[in-house]
């Protein structure tokens, strides 16, 4: 039978780590080597750097699962924050599980672009759309992840004629409309973007492509 000691090490909370997609974060940890790991709850607390009190997160607070919403708690998006993680078993607890330091606005990753694609013989127009942080506006719209950053549109062209894999970057800017032209009429052109950030030196992944035949 383990004792208390090895029962607290065994289901101590490993590998805890932020999550941040457009500053949608989450917190995620990986369960300790104790067998009975299904049985183990889970309790998370957070707080800002320098401060000396953590916060009980009260969603995360006797969990179950691995996983805790931190999105509206890391929303000073300047600021680096912690997050902490026992599990409890049978009455017994593990010590704290810490995370490394988050600083949302350096380390959440931005989603691509939504890109829509509308053609004439000879050109192809794209409208782009920047991902939306979780944050609302007063009026209660998301607010876009331009406002957080200065980041640019990066639009590249791909001639399905020529390789399926050969991306010909045809804008970088701030532009949300663009017109692509002078290309063949009969042929099929594929359309992807992503954001970049030139202070961070950080690019989203591609958007999914959006094809058309002039």
């Amino acid at each position: 039978v383990l004792g208390n000691q090895d029962l607290q090490d065994s289901i101590k909370p490993q590998k805890v780590e932020f999550h941040s997609l457009n500053f949608n974060t989450t917190l995620h940890w990986q369960p300790g080597w104790a067998r009975e790991a299904r049985d183990v709850l889970y309790f998370v607390q957070y707080k800002v750097y320098g401060q000396n009190t953590w916060q009980n997160k009260d969603e995360c607070w006797g969990i179950s699962s691995r996983v805790c919403d931190l999105t509206h708690e890391t929303s000073d998006i300047q600021e680096p924050y912690y997050s902490r993680v026992r599990a409890a078993l049978a009455g017994v607890y593990s010590s704290w599980s810490l995370s490394c330091r988050f600083t949302p606005w350096r380390e959440t990753m931005i989603g691509p672009p939504m890109v829509t694609v509308a053609h004439s013989n000879k050109s192809i127009t794209v409208k782009l759309q920047a991902p939306r942080s979780p944050y609302r506006r007063k009026r209660g719209s998301k607010i876009p992840i331009t406002n957080y950053y200065d980041l640019l549109y990066q639009v590249f062209i791909i001639n399905n004629l020529l390789d399926e894999q050969h991306r010909v970057l045809v804008y970088e800017g701030k532009d949300k409309v663009i017109k692509i032209e002078a290309l063949r009429p009969g042929v099929s052109y594929c359309i992807v973007a992503k954001m970049y950030m030139p202070m961070l030196d950080h690019s989203s992944a591609y958007s999914s492509r959006q094809c058309t035949v002039l």
